[in-house]
């Protein structure tokens, strides 16, 4: 059920990415500015992970996950009548803000979980959440070809109303409050935990740089594809989203890994084959089957290390598990809007190679930095 909610919520923020072209048409917005939407979200969603995520230390993670999710209802159907771009603009910062409610839910399943098991959970949890944005492409492209883009978030207001209800009923009551601390005192913990724990540290850069190329090429995409000679519908374009979760479900056993040990191999072997992807990625205008080879690929690499990253940190403080989900996902968030304002603008003075080569650039940095620091892991 977590892992389910989990991938309805992330998909809320991510549901705009294959409508950039015609939310630019209908607003008339230039392709160079277009990808703010997605910036702005993820902004968005960094403040909600300071500011919120921690609280699921504080009090009851139930309440807090059924408050944040009605109030995504309301957000979402804000954007679906948005009739300027500064109300769309408005709507899709809240709704980025409440989507944290996706690291509440990692949170609790760690929580929930037995230590020996634990990387596994995260893992089924995580996977949720990665297939959850990919999806969210084949399904706003298929809406967005029937009905227009703001039926997707019609559609979504609805389906997060269901999955409150749904939680409300079937999360347990036994998540009592953690740690005797004020709001204030909680949110400068985040900062403390930073200062002591090198692992949380070095597990957070390298989480900006994976999540970066992950977001240079899925904000970007739907540019070339829907440009000629392409021009492929929205519903052609999300479903390369599909192709995204096959490697998504086959990165789910890096929980496991992590598990018996094997976090720091899985980590280098993933982000080589970050690196690699983005060969068969440059070849997008020319195939097809070079670009779902490669989405394949990336998203395989993204999420083994995303989930192995995880299950390294929620083993260290476990009474600060939302604390530290939110202090690594902050910059997550990070490295996603700066993938996502980045590419867009390259793309638009360079074409597509120039948005390899940026993702390509930025794998080659995560690798490096996965090197440098991986004896001070080891010892840690």
């Amino acid at each position: 059920m977590l892992t389910v909610a989990s991938g309805l919520a992330v998909a809320n923020i991510y549901f705009a990415q294959p409508l950039l072209d015609s939310i630019a048409k209908e607003f008339s917005i230039n392709h160079s500015f277009i990808g703010i939407i997605i910036t702005i979200t993820q902004i968005c969603y960094a403040l909600g992970l300071l500011l919120l995520v921690p609280l699921g230390d504080l009090f009851d993670r139930r309440r807090l996950v059924v408050s944040m999710l009605l109030l995504s209802v309301l957000a979402l159907f804000t954007v679906s009548i948005a009739p300027t771009i500064t109300v769309l603009l408005g709507g899709m910062a809240v709704v980025g803000l409440l989507a944290v409610v996706v690291q509440v839910l990692v949170a609790f399943a760690a929580t929930l979980a037995a230590p020996t098991d634990r990387g596994r959970v995260v893992g089924l949890v995580t996977s949720g959440v990665v297939i959850g944005i990919l999806l969210a492409r084949t399904i706003a492209g298929v809406l967005t070809d029937l009905a227009g883009w703001r039926a997707v978030y019609y559609v979504s207001a609805a389906i997060t109303l269901f999955m409150a209800i749904a939680l409300f009923r079937m999360l347990p009551h036994h998540d009592k409050v953690k740690v005797p601390l004020s709001y204030p005192q909680l949110l400068r913990s985040v900062v403390t935990l930073f200062i002591q724990e090198p692992i949380l540290r070095i597990r957070a850069v390298i989480c900006m740089l994976i999540f970066a190329a992950f977001s240079i090429l899925w904000t970007s995409l739907v540019l070339p594809l829907s440009a000629p000679p392409l021009s492929l519908s929205h519903t052609l374009i999300g479903l390369f989203g599909l192709a995204g979760v096959a490697g998504a479900l086959a990165a789910a056993r890096a929980g496991r890994l992590a598990d018996r040990g094997l976090g720091q191999r899985t980590t280098g072997i993933a982000l080589v084959l970050l690196l690699g992807s983005w060969l068969p990625i440059s070849f997008t205008e020319h195939s097809l089957w070079a670009l779902i080879i490669g989405v394949v690929v990336l998203d395989l690499a993204v999420q083994a290390v995303h989930v192995t990253n995880q299950s390294m940190i929620l083993k260290l403080r476990p009474e600060a598990r939302s604390r530290l989900t939110a202090g690594y996902m902050i910059f997550y968030s990070i490295g996603s809007a700066v993938g996502s304002i980045s590419s867009t603008a390259v793309y638009a003075h360079t074409g597509w190679i120039g948005v390899c080569l940026l993702g390509a650039s930025v794998s080659v940095l995560a690798l490096l930095f996965w090197a440098l620091t991986r004896r001070l892991m080891l010892t840690s």
